[in-house]
């Protein structure tokens, strides 16, 4: 059964699991399973060592200020590995805070800047004066997606010509109170404000069980040609 099963990491689960995000990852794997693959999620932590292209889709949520400075400490050791995975065009979700954490930096309300991988030409400021808190929907290329946000963080995009919305506002905030856009589109790399979570939007999961199950493919195919 190994060509049935899909291998998931969950990057610091119990620190980065805001409003229940890891609901996505149950959301994929029902929708794998009512497929006929099995599923294997490795909860990646502090200190853990990871090598992304041994799984077809990575996933990493939101959390607190605290969290993410914890968690930035430790994600440096695999910036390498995330963006190879990342460029190769392999399916990955980043939620609030972990959306942030693969850009250039956070600027948190006390002033402390938080470095990120760097990956990602963005970077978010923490303002205030303006929570982005409540019901969402906007337009992808999948269709509508109804979700809940709640941040303060504004995410702007630092190169346009690379970066692309996940979706086009039609009630809320998303990335930030001027630009009218939620989220992020990089080749299969997707970044999101939704919680709630977003997967509850099937139109979006199905999306994203098509990639991982591409992924899966090319992935067992380099293991045979490698035996």
């Amino acid at each position: 059964m190994a060509d049935k099963t899909i291998k998931i990491a969950y990057l610091y689960e119990a620190l980065m699991n805001t409003y229940g995000d890891s609901g996505d990852v149950k959301v994929i794997r029902y929708l794998l399973d009512k497929q006929g693959y099995q599923t294997e999620v490795d909860n990646i932590s502090l200190d853990d060592k990871f090598d992304a292209n041994d799984y077809d889709f990575l996933f990493f949520g939101g959390g607190q200020d605290f969290e993410q400075t914890v968690v930035a400490k430790d994600l440096p050791r695999h910036k390498e590995t995330i963006e190879n995975y990342i460029n190769a065009g392999n399916p990955m979700l980043c939620i609030c805070g972990g959306y942030q954490l693969m850009g250039d930096y956070y600027k948190t309300n006390s002033g402390i800047t938080i470095k990120g991988l760097g990956i990602l030409p963005l970077h978010t400021v923490f303002k205030a004066d303006k929570r982005m808190i409540g019901d969402t929907r906007y337009m992808t290329e999948w269709g509508e997606v109804k979700a809940f946000e709640n941040h303060s963080g504004q995410t702007y995009f630092d190169n346009t010509d690379m970066l692309h919305p996940f979706g086009e506002m039609i009630e809320g905030y998303g990335n930030n109170p001027q630009d009218k856009v939620e989220g992020l589109r990089y080749k299969n790399f997707i970044g999101s404000y939704s919680h709630g979570p977003l997967l509850r939007n099937t139109n979006v999961a199905n999306a994203i069980v098509k990639m991982i199950l591409e992924r899966h493919k090319e992935r067992t195919a380099n293991e045979v040609e490698s035996v």
